[in-house]
This record gives structure tokens, sequence and C-alpha cells, in this order.
């Protein structure tokens, strides 16, 4: 993600590699000010990992209707449509289902402790639990057996308006990247955005060029993974089963008007396996599909290198 007139920086937050570009270098400074106040804002509200987080402190406590903030409201709101697409393919109420396969903490600390149990006995059947949830405004009601998961939309929801707000207050464009989730806004860098694909080292790679105010996103079985009773993980789970998806695909990227569009339609490819390429050409999206051999399935006029992406196909 470079450009040769815009200043970029890059860390870790969230376990996850960030990445900030803007396209007037005097303000990438306060361009990071702004967006690590933003993530902060998002983690307080809804990380699983944090104990003092506004989502675990309501955990097990919701079952009557609890008032939440407007933040918390937002992402859990963000989460259930992305659910209601879907089909229920990316479920927000599997926190107690990834706790159970070792998924409790932070990844770094969960891959460094002693290989992680898990029970025996298969586990029940999930269904549409993500039914369940309420929310009315700024009042959640969550069955006290679910525990809200929000990590995937969150982290999208978190990129876009990073973004925007970044844009808005400080006049330039901005491409705020959270792990596979890469947001845009504001004006391009004298063109589109130059976006390497690649999800880990020895896959595909591929740089598309993104236009500005659009959005990409990765969803990958490759990255977050750990091991619990001799079994390899990764975080995508099969809300059918409550295990991880299995991994037709390595890794499912996704362009569309927004970080969150693009992350619902990517995770939901993953889960969906074989029956994704159908599934997505019948949304209309864009989108780059690398099977568990490497073979690369390129959809719904995935751009080519050096193309926008109007002059490779309409996103929806």
């Amino acid at each position: 993600m470079s450009t040769p007139s815009a200043q970029r920086m890059d860390w870790t937050v969230w376990g996850t590699d960030a990445v900030l570009t803007v396209t007037d270098s005097a303000q990438l400074t306060a361009a990071r000010g702004i967006l690590d106040s933003s993530l902060l804002e998002v983690e307080r509200a809804a990380s699983r990992f944090r104990p003092d987080s506004e989502l675990s402190l309501l955990t097990g406590r919701a079952s009557g209707g609890v008032a939440v903030s407007p933040l918390l409201a937002r992402l859990v709101d963000a989460a259930l449509r992305v659910a209601e697409r879907t089909r229920g393919s990316v479920d927000p109420t599997l926190g107690n289902r990834l706790a159970q396969l070792g998924y409790d903490r932070d990844l770094a600390e969960v891959r460094a402790r002693a290989d992680f149990s898990v029970s025996a006995h298969p586990l029940p059947p999930h269904g549409e639990q993500w039914r369940r949830v309420r929310l009315d405004g700024t009042t959640l009601t969550v069955p006290d057996d679910l525990a809200l998961d929000l990590g995937a939309t969150a982290k999208a929801v978190a990129a876009d308006h990073a973004a925007a707000l970044i844009s808005r207050e400080l006049g330039c464009g901005v491409l705020v990247g959270l792990g596979g989730d890469i947001a845009t806004a504001g004006p391009g860098p004298d063109g589109p955005w130059q976006i390497d694909v690649c999800d880990v080292p020895g896959d595909p790679a591929q740089q598309v060029s993104l236009s500005p105010g659009w959005a990409i996103a990765t969803s990958s079985t490759q990255r977050r993974r750990w091991t619990a009773a001799g079994r390899p993980m990764h975080h995508i789970l099969d809300p059918r089963s409550g295990l991880p998806a299995p991994e037709t695909w390595r890794s499912v990227t996704v362009v569309a008007d927004s970080c969150l569009n693009a992350n619902a339609v990517s995770t939901a490819a993953i889960v969906r396996g074989p029956r994704a390429i159908e599934w997505i050409n019948s949304l209309g999206y864009a989108a780059r599909l690398v099977s568990r051999a490497g073979r690369v399935h390129a959809i719904g006029g995935w751009p080519r290198a050096a193309r926008t992406v109007e002059e490779a196909g309409h996103v929806r």
C-alpha cells in the first residue's frame, strides 16, 4: 500500500498490522493521533479480551435488556446487519465457541500457552443464534447463554470510521489498514491507491489500483491460527458446526464501497466454501479467492494491476 506522493506509518495494534497513509505529509502525526483515539474507543467498547470493556462487563448480564453506549450499539447493529445479509454465515454470537476452542485472549497469549484441551464431546448445534439478540436504539438484549464476538465487523467499522474522520478533520486523503481491512477516504494520491494483495509469504501476489473512497478486505484461514487438543484451529467459525470453517480457501479478497461490506462478503465466503463463487457472483462484487492449493479465482471483474475499480467493473 504505497504511492510516491503519500506518507505512510506502520505499527501493530490488536495483534495485527496497522497501516496509515495520508496524502499530506504534514498531517501524518495528527492523523495517527486521531486513529489511535478512535481505535481505543472501539477497544474499550467491544473488546472480547479486555475484562473492563463495555462488552465484557455486560456479558451474561443483558438478558433483561441493558442500556449501552451509542458506539457499542452502532457496532452491534453493524454485526446484526451483516448476519442478516449473509444469512447467518457471519454470526456475532460465537464468543463462547471461540473461547471453548481456546481463543479467549490475545492470539499471542493463546499461542504461547500449552496446548489447550477441548472437550471430546461434539458441540451442540449452534443455529441462527444471532436472531435471539435484540437491539432497540441503545437497549441491548443478549440471552445469558450467548457471548458476542464483534471482532471482524468491529475492525471493519473502525477502519471505515477512522478513515472518514481523519479525512474530514484534516482535509487530506487517507488510507487506514487494520490487518486485512483497508478503508480509504478523501482524494487519492494523484490517482488510485496502490494495494498489494498477498495474504502470507508464498501465496500468489498481485498489485491492484483502488479508487479513492473505496475499500478492500481480505479474510484468511492462514493468519489467526493456534492449536487446541493437537488440532490446528483458525478464527473463522462455521456457525452451523461451531468449528473452524473447512479450508476451501486460503484467503478471499473483496472490493466494496465500505470496509464493512467488503469484510462481510470475504468472511462469509470463507464459511460458504465451494458455494462462495456462485454466491459472490450473484451479489455483483469483485473478488479474488485463493484456493487451498494456491489457485487464484478472480470473479466479478476483479481489477488487474494498474486498473481502477471502475475500469474493472461495477461493485455494488
